[in-house]
């Protein structure tokens, strides 16, 4: 049994239908990295997952439970078990570093300031940023700052962690860096993982399979050797840096493609 099931799953914003029939497993401590255009629902699909966007239509079962459409009361036990990396960080501006990663904890729990603090030193030291604890968002660089991102996703010891435009407007070095992190993580704590990424250095690198999304569907699942020399079209296009981007991209922006 997969750990995660979209199956089926439709949703439009208004007249722009970004999902026909999303149907895709992921299987536990797999990484999994998705692909496609701008504009074609990469982002969606993974706020549709932890609840932060709705469904139109089929479902979402995460550990054998359809989750899709849940309500928010019932949402907190899977968002516990699910971290994840949002684009940009999306750290608190007003919250220095060890209270964006302790977040989650006093969020989802009541610990004790000690075991707070442990916690976020560990995390720190995870993401190989320790001792920063006082700085705030505004003081990091674009890269500490998915950093102390994925610090605050990994808080909980999430069993999956997502991935959302991990490497976007990072220098190479900064590049490499999320890139083996990711790999480290994966290996260090066996998580699931999925990442949606542009990236396909990255996405060979940290992939067991990818799967690529065109015009509301998955058109094509495989290894990254089967992704390198797949003869689609659509597939050839991506990787080559040619594919084309939807049509009517506005409707997306605010929710992500």
């Amino acid at each position: 049994m997969a750990l995660i099931e979209f199956e089926k799953v439709g949703k439009a914003f208004g007249p722009k239908v970004v999902y026909e029939s999303l149907d895709l497993k992921i299987h536990e401590g797999e990484a999994i990295t998705v692909i496609g255009g701008s504009g074609m629902g990469k982002s969606v699909m993974l706020k549709m997952l932890i609840g932060l966007l709705t469904i139109d239509a089929g479902e979402i079962r995460f550990d054998g439970k359809v989750i899709s459409n849940l309500p928010q009361s019932e949402l907190a036990a899977v968002r516990k078990r699910i971290g994840m990396l949002f684009q940009g960080a999306a750290l608190f501006d007003s919250l220095n570093v060890h209270d964006n990663v302790a977040y989650p904890l006093l969020e989802h729990g009541r610990p004790t300031r000690a075991e707070v603090d442990r916690r976020v030193a560990e995390c720190l030291e995870d993401v190989g940023l320790p001792g920063i604890e006082k700085l705030a968002p505004s003081e990091l660089s674009g890269g500490m700052r998915k950093r102390v991102g994925l610090a605050r996703a990994i808080a909980l010891r999430p069993e999956v962690l997502l991935y959302d435009e991990p490497t976007t407007g990072l220098d190479p070095i900064a590049v490499e860096h999320i890139t083996d992190l990711i790999v480290e993580l994966n290996d260090r704590y066996a998580v699931t993982t999925i990442v949606v990424t542009h990236d396909m250095p990255a996405a060979f690198r940290i992939s067991d399979r990818i799967a690529m999304i065109d015009k509301g569907y998955i058109v094509y699942e495989g290894s990254p050797d089967e992704v390198r020399y797949c003869e689609d079209e659509r597939v050839r296009d991506f990787i080559e840096g040619k594919a084309p981007e939807t049509d009517d991209i506005q409707t997306l922006l605010r929710y992500g493609g």
